[in-house]
């Protein structure tokens, strides 16, 4: 069979030009497919061999005339290329230094593609300029102005990444889900919180039906000018986007308002995102404790295992008239479960040993995604999926935010924070506790602030410090002072008013030669080990502490410290346990 009949590189899916080499565990990348003495391309320098050439795939990966024979003074042999005989496995040969054994295919793969994150993540180490510029080119960005973290990641932190998903109708066959009209509100919204040791995260649904407050926030629009747009209180958090010219960075701000935690970037999809990318990866399988048939969304499936994909997969996520309650909190449900079975399709082997999958996904992925600048090409992608898919799927938990209905509906359609459990979430999240045991979460770094709540403490009588607002609550710094001084004997402290600006943490900066005072005001305060900030130079004469109450502060007298545990409904990535 000649060239001609085997098509030409130019023709064929990009997928397919790339082979698995079983010596190396390498995939590489084969342009020219025609064989015989045709000139091949140059590839990276990565994937040259140790003399410099290039590696060659084995003969079983790539079609070659059945009639090619070697040049004059080659040898041919299966186990090598021509011109050489091959050792056999194990045996260095005459003169070689025996090679060490190649790593998993599933670990080279890992690798290769940097991994896979929920609906819209897959980051791709491109073999080739045009693999690269044509993935790149998918992605949208949105310049979110002073919102977010301008780096990738912030080395030994945690990550945490707002999933936004729109209801803007967008695509053919997306006319029958959400507003017509609509200029693409938060309609599905997951603050996804990577720890800092990567041994866990936490995915916590926000219902777009929640009533909370949108802050001020800016713009940038079409022409380069940055519009600035007036916050509004006590409305549904689905209008944190697309309303009056709000963007992806004023709900990434109401994000941080609500919950104290600090979103480092975020990622949006619409409709088409879950048509894509379910496809992409061959359907995602769905578990139901019972039948399916909505009229609304069309969708009819029966109870027990099934696999979605296309419009089916959408149908899916946007049904809540299948469920018992209709609402959007058990529409939640069969989303959190629908990204946990993705999420364990993607990372499957199934998936990351075939090249061909494996572009379909990134070129699905990349197209459905809207990112930030700072993220917004495929080798920042790829670094940020390599962080976060350092994560076992078993120690990725589902949950949805506390709520309860509102109380100031006689018949509720909204829902508000739950008036405990809401803030013990969040302190959770603020503190980097896991969701899920993990056998290797204690950290160096938490160890040694930990120690620094150890030793001796100063009498009530002697501590001096200085404590400012940096919170949410009015009048919060005079209020600590007063529970001080009148309940717990700390005369010496001084209402400084408000802080600077809001921080989400409570902090307690002291001396060196004050740390005896500063634990004992950490035990009164229930202040973890993370809200000491002890200084390099020792205080001098009547000089105090200094404590700034964060978003984490309730209440004088409600210990700082996060809670090790929560009682709240959650799941994990790995069981993508049945719908309600």
């Amino acid at each position: 069979m000649d060239a001609q009949s085997r098509g030409r590189a130019e023709d064929m899916d990009p997928a397919d030009q790339w082979v698995l080499n079983p010596d190396t565990g390498d995939y590489e990348l084969r342009l020219n497919h025609s064989g015989g003495n045709s000139p091949r391309p140059s590839v990276p320098q990565a994937r040259r061999g140790p003399s410099g050439t290039p590696r060659r795939a084995p003969a079983d990966d790539s079609p070659r005339r059945a009639t090619e024979v070697p040049r004059q003074g080659e040898r041919r042999s299966a186990n090598g290329p021509r011109g050489q005989e091959r050792p056999a496995p194990g045996d260095a040969g005459p003169g070689r230094r025996k090679r060490k054994a190649p790593k998993s295919r599933k670990k080279k793969a890992l690798l290769w593609t940097g991994g896979v994150m929920a609906f819209a993540l897959v980051g791709v180490s491109a073999g080739g300029y045009w693999l690269y510029q044509r993935l790149n080119g998918n992605i949208n960005t949105v310049d979110i102005g002073d919102a977010g973290n301008k780096d990738v990641v912030t080395a030994n932190a945690p990550i945490n990444i707002l999933i936004i998903g729109t209801d803007k109708r967008t695509g053919k066959g997306n006319e029958g889900y959400g507003d017509k009209g609509s200029v693409g509100h938060a309609d599905t919204n997951i603050l996804f919180h990577v720890s800092e040791d990567r041994t866990n995260a936490t995915a916590m649904s926000i219902p777009r039906d929640l009533i909370t407050d949108i802050p001020e926030c800016n713009s940038k629009q079409e022409d380069g000018s940055v519009k600035d747009i007036p916050g509004i209180q006590h409305v549904r958090f689905n209008r944190s986007l697309g309303e009056s010219g709000r963007d992806p960075g004023c709900t990434m701000k109401t994000v941080e308002e609500l919950t104290g935690v600090k979103v480092d970037h975020f990622m949006m999809v619409d409709f088409n995102a879950v048509k894509t990318l379910s496809t992409a990866v061959g359907g995602v399988n769905v578990c139901l404790d019972h039948a399916i048939n909505d009229s609304k969304s069309h969708l009819n499936l029966p109870a027990g295992p099934n696999k979605v994909q296309g419009e089916d997969a959408l149908a899916f996520v946007r049904t809540r008239h299948a469920y018992a309650n209709g609402s959007d909190l058990d529409r939640i449900k069969g989303q959190q479960q629908f990204i946990g079975s993705m999420i364990k399709k993607a990372k499957s082997d199934d998936t990351l040993t075939s090249p061909t999958k494996l572009f379909k996904v990134a070129d699905a992925a990349t197209k459905a995604l809207t990112v930030d600048k700072a993220i917004g090409d495929v080798k920042k992608l790829s670094t940020l999926a390599k962080e976060i898919t350092k994560t076992d799927t078993k120690n990725i938990t589902f949950v949805t935010m506390p709520v309860i209905d509102n109380p100031d509906e006689p018949k509720p359609v909204t829902v508000v924070p739950h008036p405990t459990q809401a803030e013990q979430l969040f302190s959770m999240l603020r503190d980097d506790t896991s969701l899920t045991e993990v056998a290797a979460q204690k950290k160096k770094a938490k160890s040694k602030q930990d120690a620094l709540l150890k030793g001796t403490k100063a009498a009530a009588a002697d501590v001096r410090v200085d404590v400012y607002n940096g919170g949410d609550v009015a009048g919060g710094a005079q209020q600590t002072v007063s529970w001080l001084q009148n309940t717990k004997g700390v005369l010496k402290s001084t209402n400084k008013a408000n802080a600077p600006e809001k921080i989400a943490k409570t902090t307690l900066e002291y001396a060196p030669n004050q740390a005896d005072q500063a634990r004992a005001l950490a035990e009164m305060m229930g202040l973890p080990g993370s809200a000491m900030k002890p200084g390099t130079t020792d205080a001098e004469g009547l000089q105090a502490m200094v404590l700034t109450l964060g978003k984490d502060f309730q209440a004088a007298g409600t210990p700082i410290t996060a809670p090790k545990k929560i009682d709240i409904p959650k799941s994990s990535a790995e069981s993508a346990g049945c719908s309600k």
